[in-house]
């Protein structure tokens, strides 16, 4: 068998896959035990005597597709994971079959390219100064910087790192307490990310460490009381490392007012990050692009492709204001990959906690060359729309609690009963096939949770959800 003969096995099988769940007519998703896949997919036997390909390629490729969520089945209102474009998927085949670990610009010219552009088109979006293309021949000044990460989680640390080096540039060598300096305190809402708590564990900050600031009543950090939680901090002997923001929050998708925690940050001096993951997005579009003000002020962002980009796992972004400060993030030796070299290129070695570096450029700037900014972001409007036509409905349901409206293309709803009676729906929902929701703690109540990240769900689906959950009894009659 040839490459193109298997590849062809693949594309068809991916194809018929892909439009049978556009149309409705696999599951979302058919959980079975782990150990009947195992058996099913004879990963035993194809381990021990190899041969996995033509006829048998063909049969596995029917029984693994058997065992996926189907993410483009419109039923899929679940986790913010990405419906990816084909695009994507051809810039991770090409990455995949080339494997040009392009942390290093040797190792991968074409990939370390086009990272750098991404970042530069992404600094330009929120409003700074993008990076020089030829960086080896310019010194000093005030221009912007990132890195693609293998994730969120990743670019958050990355940006804790990064504010950590420029607070304590000793820090690397002495430890974050510098000697007999007083211990740092990241600030953040109750709602952030579990990744921020994780980096400041992996960080040995302590996550005792991290000081709350209040939301308000839609979970939205409240800017008044900044003043206060700095207060506490200082009263209690320690230095604020971080501030950090929701763009949008995980559970709900409300975004924090940027512009009066930028300006305290400002005029506090303190490093302000923008977990802005999900929502940065909202960039490409002139109708919601206001609930990212402020974003400017920030001294770094954190920006996932794989989300609200069409694009498929994993592509993340760390992005800085100022170039100067990743660039001394990390300080480290290996003679093997650090010495003095002709460089007609850029290395990303030295801003990522990786060292070998996927081209994960590659998959989103497919998708954004065959979609064009105007293509992506009209993609964005409409799923924050959905959201929004999605509440007037849910609101017009008799016994259904909607907490708060939408400002993304996440929603959370209730439907009569106790948490457990959520959950129990939930379970219901996913055995049966035909949707996949998620649910959250939201005010200390459990909620079921929309994420509209299929281009091709629409409100009938919505509809056909409520109809189903009636079904299993909960009372979701019309108004």
């Amino acid at each position: 068998m040839t490459f193109l003969s298997d590849l062809e096995i693949v594309a068809e099988a991916l194809d018929r896959q892909i439009a049978s769940a556009r149309a409705g007519a696999v599951p979302v998703l058919e959980q079975r035990p782990m150990a009947a896949i195992i058996e099913d997919l004879q990963l035993e036997r194809f381990a021990h005597r190899g041969g996995l390909e033509g006829d048998a390629l063909r049969r596995f490729m029917d029984r693994y597709l058997e065992t996926i969520i189907n993410l483009h089945q419109p039923g899929y209102m679940g986790h913010q994971v990405a419906v990816p474009h084909q695009a994507a998927g051809f810039g991770a085949l090409i990455d995949g079959l080339t494997n040009n670990p392009m942390a290093i610009y040797e190792m991968g010219p074409g990939a370390a390219a086009i990272e750098y552009f991404v970042v530069n088109w992404m600094l330009e979006k929120i409003g700074w100064t993008p990076s020089p293309l030829e960086p080896g021949r310019q010194t000093g000044g005030r221009y912007g910087g990132g890195v693609l990460t293998h994730g969120g989680s990743l670019a958050n640390l990355t940006a804790l790192i990064t504010a950590r080096t420029a607070i304590r540039p000793d820090a690397w060598r002495t430890g974050h307490q510098g000697g007999n300096q007083n211990e740092l305190a990241v600030m953040a809402p109750g709602n952030n990310h579990y990744s921020i708590e994780r980096a400041v564990g992996i960080l040995g900050l302590g996550t005792g460490n991290i000081y709350a600031i209040p939301t308000d009543a839609r979970g939205a950090m409240d800017p008044r009381a900044l003043p206060h939680t700095l207060a506490r901090i200082r009263s209690d002997g320690k230095t604020p490392l971080a501030l950090i923001a929701n763009a949008c929050s995980t559970a709900v998708g409300v975004y924090d007012r940027l512009r009066p925690i930028g300006e305290f940050c400002r005029d506090q001096d303190i490093w302000f990050h923008v977990d802005s993951a999900h929502g940065a997005a909202a960039l490409l579009t002139p109708d919601y692009r206001h609930l990212m003000d402020g974003v400017e002020l920030a001294s770094s962002v954190t920006w996932d492709a794989h989300k609200m980009m069409r694009t498929s796992s994993v592509c993340a972004a760390l992005l800085v204001r100022d170039h100067r400060h990743i660039d001394k993030a990390f300080d480290q030796e290996a003679s093997y990959l650090f010495h003095d070299k002709e460089q007609p290129g850029f290395d990303f070695l030295h801003r990522a906690v990786e060292c070998t570096k996927s081209g994960m450029g590659l998959r989103f700037f497919l998708v954004l060359a065959t979609l064009g900014e105007e293509g992506l972001g009209h993609y964005v409007e409409r799923q924050y729309r959905l959201a929004a036509q999605a509440y007037d409905y849910l609101k017009g349901l008799d016994g259904v609690e909607v907490p708060v409206a939408p400002e993304s293309n996440i929603l959370c709803f209730r439907a009569p009963g106790s948490d457990a009676r959520q959950l129990d729906l939930r379970n219901r929902i996913l055995a049966k096939g035909d949707f996949y929701i998620t649910s959250t703690l939201f005010a200390n109540k459990r909620y079921l949770r929309l994420v509209f990240m299929n281009p091709e769900t629409d409100l009938d689906d919505v509809k056909r959800l409520m109809e189903q959950i009636r079904q299993f009894g909960a009372d979701c009659r019309t108004a």
